[in-house]
C-alpha cells in the first residue's frame, strides 16, 4: 500500500514536501511548517531538500514547493511524535529496504558480472526453448507403417553410429554440423529445423538432481539410414561395407 509517493531519482528516493505535510496532519501552513523545520533542524539545500516552483490550484502566483530526501522526511516523521509520523516513517524504511533487494550495479566490475549473469539465464532459456521445439518437432509427424516398424527397435546412441564408421562421437557429431544437420546449443546437439520434425531422433530427459536436467538425443533406425544415405552419397561408408570393397 502506497501511503505517501517516492519518487526515485539519480540522487536516491525523495517525497513531495506537501504530501508528506497532508499525511502527518500538522495543523500548521505549509511554507511556515518547512521554513520554521529547515532552520531548527539544520537541513541543508541540495543535500536534504531541493525548492521547486509549484502551482495553485486557483491559477495566481506560483507556490514554492519542496522536494525531500528520504532522510530528511524520515526525520520530520521523527520529531512529530505522533501516530501519523510513525506510520510514515516505518514506511519509507520498507520503501529503502525494498530498494536494496534490487540489484543496481555502481562500479564496472559490478555491470560486467550482472551482464555475465542475464547472458547465462538468457542461454539457459534458449537451450530451454530449443530442446522443447525438438520434442515438439519429434512428436509432430504422423506416423506410418514404415515409421511404426522403425520405431519398435531400439534407438542408438551418436557414438554406436559413429562407431560403425570407425569414428569417435565427436568426429560425427562435427561431421553432421558441416553438412548442416545438426546444430550444438550449450552441451546439447540438435537438429535444424529441415530435418527436426522427420523422426531421426527421439528425445530423453535425464534427471540429474532435483533442480537439474539434461537432455540427451538418440537416433533411430530411420535416422540412422539417414546418416548413411547421406555420407554414402560423399563416399564415406561404414566399416563393413569398406571390408567388402578391399
Amino acid at each position: 500500500m502506497e501511503l505517501i509517493k517516492v519518487n526515485q531519482t539519480e540522487q536516491g528516493m525523495t517525497i513531495d514536501g506537501r504530501e508528506l505535510h497532508e499525511f502527518l496532519e500538522v495543523g500548521r501552513d505549509f511554507s511556515t511548517w518547512i521554513k520554521d523545520k529547515i532552520e531548527k533542524y539544520g537541513f541543508i539545500e541540495g543535500m536534504d531538500f531541493s525548492p521547486k516552483s509549484g502551482k495553485t490550484s486557483d491559477g495566481g502566483r506560483p507556490r514554492i514547493d519542496y522536494e525531500l530526501s528520504i532522510d530528511m522526511a524520515k526525520e520530520l516523521c521523527m520529531v512529530e511524535n505522533n501516530e501519523k509520523g510513525r506510520q510514515a516513517r516505518k514506511y519509507f524504511i520498507e520503501c529503502e529496504r525494498r530498494l536494496k533487494q534490487i540489484t543496481i550495479p555502481r562500479t564496472l566490475p559490478e555491470a560486467l558480472r550482472l551482464a555475465a549473469d542475464l547472458a547465462e539465464k538468457n542461454e539457459a532459456l534458449l537451450l530451454q526453448n530449443a530442446q522443447k521445439e525438438q520434442i515438439i518437432n519429434e512428436l509432430r509427424p504422423k506416423a506410418t507403417y514404415y515409421d511404426l516398424v522403425l520405431q519398435n527397435k531400439s534407438l542408438l546412441s551418436i557414438s554406436k553410429i559413429a562407431k560403425d564408421y570407425g569414428m569417435s562421437a565427436i568426429a560425427m557429431n562435427s561431421l553432421l554440423h558441416e553438412l548442416g544437420v545438426q546444430f550444438k546449443q550449450g552441451d546439447c546437439w540438435l537438429l535444424y529445423q529441415k530435418y527436426a520434425d522427420k523422426g531421426y531422433t527421439q528425445s530423453k530427459t535425464h534427471v540429474i538432481d532435483g533442480d537439474r536436467s539434461k537432455l540427451n538425443t538418440y537416433w533411430t533406425q530411420k535416422g540412422r539410414l539417414f546418416i548413411y544415405d547421406l555420407l554414402k552419397t560423399r563416399g564415406i561408408l561404414p566399416l563393413i561395407e569398406q571390408d567388402k570393397l578391399a
